[in-house]
């Protein structure tokens, strides 16, 4: 355990995100903010471009006024549906100039997932692509809720066709104080909330992570401070990253690290394998960031002369298959870091492996810096010995333990209070330590399923499930997957028996289901269809048995292949 006190922000630092990008403006005005590539572009049906520092403020200061004059004030939150769009960037910026906090808002969730995050974010307006606008309204009226819905196709909301909802009871009167606004608060600092991510739980709805501009500004100074093999280039590094700037990594880190050092952004739709080096050799990408599934595929296509035809110096990121790691590495030229965090963590105990040696192909994140203090324990709290596995417990050293974390679980202090008992943040993730304090990533103890970088509650997954009027009971886990690392997999049982020639048909049915309800990557890649679960004495279900059970079952009889059907919903 480290005892150095946590960093923190000097009187010159930035109050808020916004703060930060006019300071890099004013530094770097003609430097490349954002790139728009051609591909990417074509697929939002929008130009392609390229956003100068300058030009980027220009278009948030107006918005900014655009959203003064509609009500907004210091304290409310506002919805973000808009991709990895520069209507992303600039509205964020925007609104965070106001005080105002953002909810990005993944284009794959549907309708119960929206629902829910309308009535628990309390949302007062939500800036959408003009094909979820009847959704986000249907969202709002199922909740209750009042809420201004935006069109947004360019980088402004379409203020012009604003459309109210109306709520289902309590009347519009109830939320009409929220919708105009409180009076303007005395300043914004540091504390200022700035957006709310929501990440999934593993008992229950996804919970919504706190986050104040301390939690991004903190991660912005980490990333350019870190140094090694990580090292960033003031004013000339070019980030592109697939990742949804709905998680964390590309929104507080990707982002916040190039605003930091006035470096461009290039975010893509989605990470596209047989086009991948042709954009990032576009780009003229330094930096790419990566999940542990991209090189996966990677490797696995023909190796070309062009392999090596890019400027990229490392990768961040985490998962990398330990048996792609060096192969990658040798085959393209540039160092994939392993990094550890949590979207409730932050910056404030991030580990990664940014210098040698870094244990290649060993699942090791790196030693931590003397501001993150960690400590690995069994599951009666004490301390394991060196190469024992444990679950990770984390706080930022010194006096503010939780310097560079998120603030709480939104409405939830139970959950809150239990994350961080005894002082310490408990991550759920198991890990062990070598004798020179590297640490290695073994397994997750949460019963949450990660498939292709995306957490997935199973709790959630059954609440939907359920529904399905021929399901009596069912179970969800995770059973693994060669290339996304995890796929969802639910263990059904019937009210009726099922003849096994119409076992497929009924499977289809039930993740039909799930894709009208849910993001398509929660819904079951496989459905198997049993006579009991295992449960405790107390008809609990067993997880430990369930996911042992998960792996064996694909290739059963009974187990129903359905990642065919899984499909992004053309939508937009």
């Amino acid at each position: 355990m480290t005892t150095a006190t946590a960093p923190m922000a000097s009187r010159d630092e930035p109050a808020s995100v916004h703060q930060q990008f006019q300071r890099s403006a004013q530094r770097w005005p003609q430097a490349d903010f954002l790139q728009i590539l051609p591909e990417v572009a074509q697929h939002y049906g929008i130009a392609p471009c390229s956003l100068t520092y300058s030009q980027a403020l220009q278009s948030v200061d107006a918005l900014a006024g655009a959203y003064r004059g509609e009500g907004l004030r210091q304290g409310q939150r506002v919805g973000l549906l808009l991709e990895n769009r520069p209507a992303f960037f600039l509205n964020w910026l925007a609104l965070n100039a106001l005080g105002v906090s953002v909810v990005p808002i993944s284009a794959e969730l549907r309708a119960a997932e929206l629902e829910y995050l309308v009535g628990h974010s309390e949302i007062v307006m939500a800036v959408v692509l003009p094909a979820r606008v009847n959704a986000m309204l249907a969202a709002a009226q199922a909740a209750g809720r009042a809420l201004r819905v935006l069109p947004c196709t360019g980088e402004a909301p379409e203020w012009d066709r604003v459309v109210a909802s109306t709520p289902a009871y309590g009347g519009a009167s109830e939320h009409a104080g929220a919708a105009r606004g409180q009076a303007p608060a005395a300043g914004i600092d540091p504390d200022t909330e700035c957006a709310l991510l929501y990440t999934s739980g593993t008992t229950g709805r996804p919970k919504g992570c706190v986050l104040a501009n301390e939690y991004f500004l903190e991660a912005g100074r980490w990333y350019a401070g870190i140094g090694g093999l990580c090292d960033l280039q003031p004013g000339r590094d070019r980030l592109i990253t697939p990742l949804p700037m709905t998680h964390m990594n590309a929104m507080a880190y990707s982002t916040m690290a190039m605003i930091r050092v006035g470096g461009c952004v290039v975010p893509l739709d989605r990470f596209h394998p047989s086009s991948w080096w042709s954009q990032v050799a576009q780009s003229r990408a330094t930096i790419v960031h990566y999940l542990g599934v991209m090189p996966a595929m990677l490797i696995g296509a023909e190796p070309l002369p062009q392999d090596r035809h890019h400027a990229v110096r490392f990768g961040f990121g985490a998962g990398v298959d330990r048996r792609h790691h060096a192969a990658f590495e040798a085959r393209f030229g540039f160092p994939l870091l392993e990094a550890w965090a949590m979207t409730e963590t932050g910056a404030g105990a991030v580990v990664i492996a940014n210098r040698e040696p870094r244990q290649v192909g060993t699942a090791c994140f790196g030693r931590a810096e003397p501001a993150v203090a960690w400590r690995l324990v069994d599951e009666g709290g004490q301390d394991v010995p060196v190469g024992t596995p444990g679950e990770l417990l984390v706080r930022a050293a010194g006096a503010s333990p939780r310097f560079g974390f998120f603030r709480e679980y939104l409405k939830d202090r139970e959950a809150t209070d239990e994350a961080w008992q005894g002082g310490w943040f408990h991550t759920g993730d198991l890990v062990r330590a070598d004798e020179q304090g590297c640490l290695y990533f073994i397994d997750r103890r949460k019963n949450v399923i990660r498939r292709s970088g995306e957490n997935i509650s199973a709790v959630e997954v059954e609440s939907v499930l359920r529904r399905h009027p021929r399901v009596a009971e069912v179970a969800v886990a995770a059973t693994p997957d060669p290339v996304r690392g995890d796929e969802v997999l639910a263990c059904v049982i019937v009210r009726d028996p099922v003849p096994q020639a119409e076992r497929a048909e009924l499977a289809g049915s039930i993740v039909a289901l799930a894709l009208e309800q849910l993001a398509y990557f929660k819904a079951p890649g496989y459905v198997a269809f049993v006579d009991a679960l295992p449960l405790t004495a107390t008809q609990k279900v067993q997880r430990g048995e369930l996911k042992a059970l998960a792996q064996a079952l694909p290739g059963q009889p009974g187990c129903i292949d359905t990642r065919a059907l899984k499909r992004r919903q053309a939508d937009r």
